[in-house]
């Protein structure tokens, strides 16, 4: 089956789908009847443009390597730089909007509004953009049921390492009674640096941002809003409960000190940011804070930017998954998860 996709944000993580998609188009065609072509792309910088015939993806990425405009891939697409995203939405001719605009934690717009405008006209959608879930989510999930479309985003809490396909398919059948992990990377990088090359925090996160990690501005990392949004995702997505992110208040890891990271160590403990959510009643409850973990933990090993949770599961007991929690093509293949999702309810 062959789907149109429009792009809203066509960055970082959209290169890296459009990468997958080109890599892998005999496969997911041969293996899973999945045929995909780009219809639409929105994005502030490289332009607007609409091409119902599709554009070739191989030059859509040498455009967008070499810093040339969208219009250069495509003389005759519709060219509509004067619309805003939601416009060149409601216009795109496609089945599926995937949405990767950065993230506001503080309104969750303008992808709110993308998600919103996709859904009433029309289309399916995928977004690894955490603001609209983590602010917005009852209402956009039904609006996705009021207007029988699909509303999927597994790459907003550990990219492209599964964590809802997996409770759909994995874990089906098991209560999850509690979630625990280290959901950011950038976090979990300066304390690696902290313990094993014994730096202060201070030259730690100026590693973590000379790397990329780390924003110049890293407060969202380091403060735990990141990692909290997530963790009200998991709450309120797999726990049924209604938590407003505003409403908790995250512990980071400014306070850490190379001194206490020492201390843990020689008592055998590493520390770690963990977010937590566990069922409470019909909700749950979440918290974001540095905690000591004990060396035989799991989540102790896992080092530098990536990601772990453990699930407590009434059949299962505890499970611990670990992978990469940011990345073009790791992003970009959380995506294609939901894509191919989406192909499967659909067929």
């Amino acid at each position: 089956m062959n789907y149109r996709i429009g792009l809203v944000g066509c960055g970082t993580v959209g290169q890296g789908l459009l990468e997958i998609l080109d890599r892998k188009a005999a496969s997911l065609r041969d293996q899973s009847g999945f045929e995909a072509k780009i219809v639409a792309i929105a994005d502030k910088v490289k332009g607007n443009v609409i091409s119902p015939q599709g554009l070739d993806i191989r030059k859509t990425l040498k455009a967008l390597r070499q810093g040339r405009s969208l219009h250069d891939v495509d003389p005759g697409a519709a060219k509509l730089d004067g619309l805003s995203a939601a416009d060149v939405i409601a216009a795109a001719p496609a089945d599926i909007i995937v949405e990767l605009t950065s993230t506001d934690l503080q309104t969750g717009e303008p992808a709110t509004q993308h998600i919103q405008t996709a859904l009433r006209t029309g289309k399916h959608v995928v977004t690894t953009n955490k603001g609209p879930i983590a602010l917005h989510y009852r209402e956009l999930r039904d609006l996705a049921a009021q207007k029988k479309r699909l509303l999927r985003f597994e790459g907003t809490v550990m990219s492209g390492t599964p964590v809802f396909t997996l409770f759909e398919n994995g874990f089906a059948g098991n209560t999850v009674r509690e979630i625990s992990g280290i959901l950011n990377g950038t976090t979990n990088f300066i304390l690696s640096k902290m313990e094993l090359e014994d730096m202060d925090y201070g030259a730690a996160l100026a590693q973590a941002q000379k790397l990329g990690y780390a924003e110049a501005d890293p407060a969202a990392d380091v403060e735990g809003f990141d990692a909290l949004a997530k963790a009200v995702i998991l709450a309120n997505v797999l726990f049924g409960a209604d938590l407003k992110f505003e409403a908790v208040k995250p512990e980071g890891i400014t306070g850490i000190t190379r001194e206490m990271i020492r201390a843990a160590r020689a008592e055998g403990f590493r520390y770690k940011l963990v977010g937590s959510v566990r069922r409470n009643g019909s909700g749950a409850s979440v918290g974001v804070s540095p905690r000591r973990i004990p060396l035989s933990d799991p989540l102790a090993g896992v080092m530098g930017a990536r990601n772990a949770l453990t699930f407590d599961l009434d059949l299962l007991g505890p499970v611990t998954i670990e992978g990469p929690g940011a990345g073009r093509v790791e992003t970009g293949h959380a995506v294609l998860q939901d894509l191919l999702a989406i192909h499967r309810e659909l067929t």
